[in-house]
């Protein structure tokens, strides 16, 4: 499945469709892996989901995310944009599928996420910082 995006990406074949927007929360989880852009939000998308990723940073923080995916052992390598070939590409792939190791720390690292209260320390700063009425 590709995701046209921004970019106008398209493919198809017989085992291959373009679609448009589609949530993330709702597709994710279904998928063997994600190969994505290396954005923020597809990538804390990703992780929600418990999905191994092939990451192709193209700019901004990209490239941070992807190195952080790499880390955290839920993707194989992150491949810059300007150095995607479709072996590089088939060879992440191979590795993120066939290996299930990448899959298993995906799913432990968002049994952690999902387990996170992140509004709670924020909200209790906020509260040290106002003063009472």
């Amino acid at each position: 499945m590709v995701q046209r995006g921004w970019s106008g990406l398209c493919a198809e074949d017989d085992d291959l469709i373009t679609v448009d927007e589609v949530p993330h929360h709702l597709l994710f989880p279904h998928l063997a892996a994600v190969v994505h852009h290396a954005g923020a939000g597809t990538t804390a998308a990703a992780l929600h989901a418990g999905v191994p990723a092939v990451p192709l940073p193209v700019q901004f923080d990209a490239a941070f995310w992807g190195a952080r995916l790499t880390a955290l052992g839920v993707a194989p390598t992150a491949i810059p944009l300007r150095r995607l070939t479709a072996p590089a590409l088939t060879t992440a792939l191979a590795q993120i599928t066939d290996d299930r190791g990448y899959t298993t720390r995906a799913r432990a690292l968002a049994a952690r996420i999902h387990q996170e209260d992140g509004a709670r320390p924020v909200l209790a700063a906020l509260d040290r910082l106002t003063p009472p009425d």
